[in-house]
């Protein structure tokens, strides 16, 4: 175990090309800062490729490297810095019933993350990505997680044929609700989810099986919410139509 007193420090030095999505990318890892996001791994059994903590703090456990508290907060994307951060291997995975939520044109990380907690919490098998989708790595996307980055499988997709299942992709524009799918149960199926300025390109409309909207008041939820919402309605659904409403791959 190394203590560091400098942010000159080449390890800290790579931590910052982690804040990059081009950094991400070379590297194939990505960074994670708090306690909290550092448990999450630890629940989820991923080891950090590196750790680092506030020298004394005992954070993060054995093979952490302890860092002058100046230097960690100089290279933390957070505004008050992090006592504990680790760098984790990004993992893929192709995409997988029976419950696949794929986003497409979902720019904001912030979205893209909070959809990754609310998988986790309806139980969906896998998040796939398609195009124009914001980095599930980057520090943001990280965050708003809280975690579910680290357990829920994650897809890159560049054509629909690739999903799971039967299709049900969310438009504003759909005549049925999606409630009146949510009790029709299938062996698999992928929930579609499109940017909220422009939803779902007509190309990946037409490959679906189903079209539905959300029955809201306004005109429109941002993904995240939307996606919330949509899982809600189908593993509920499912799990009065006899399903579990834990579905699990």
């Amino acid at each position: 175990m190394t203590h560091i007193a400098s942010a000159r420090n080449p390890r800290l030095k790579s931590l910052r090309r982690l804040h990059a999505r081009a950094g991400r990318a070379r590297s194939g890892a990505f960074l994670a800062e708090g306690e909290d996001l550092i448990e999450a791994a630890a629940r989820a059994g991923c080891e950090p490729l590196e750790g680092y903590r506030v020298a004394g703090s005992g954070l993060g456990g054995e093979g952490f490297h302890d860092v002058e508290p100046a230097a960690l907060r100089a290279v933390s994307a957070l505004g008050s810095g992090a006592r504990v951060m680790g760098v984790y291997e990004q993992r893929w995975h192709q995409p997988a019933g029976p419950l696949c939520v794929y986003l497409h044109g979902v720019s904001d990380p912030g979205n893209v993350g909070a959809v990754l907690r609310a998988a986790e919490a309806f139980g969906a098998s896998c998040v796939a990505l398609g195009p124009a989708c914001a980095d599930p790595h980057s520090p943001k996307a990280v965050r708003a997680s809280m975690g579910a980055i680290f357990s829920v499988a994650l897809a890159r997709v560049q054509d629909v044929g690739e999903l799971p299942g039967e299709r049900i992709a969310l438009s504003a524009a759909a005549e049925r609700s999606l409630g009146e799918l949510a009790g029709e149960p299938s062996r698999a199926r992928t929930l579609l989810v499109g940017s909220e300025r422009n939803g779902l390109p007509a190309e990946v409309l037409a490959q679906c099986e189903h079209t539905a909207r959300i029955p809201i008041a306004s005109d429109s939820l941002n993904a995240a919410m939307a996606a919330t919402v949509a899982l809600y309605e189908l593993t509920q659904g499912a799990a009065g139509a006899g399903q579990s409403s834990r579905v699990r791959a």
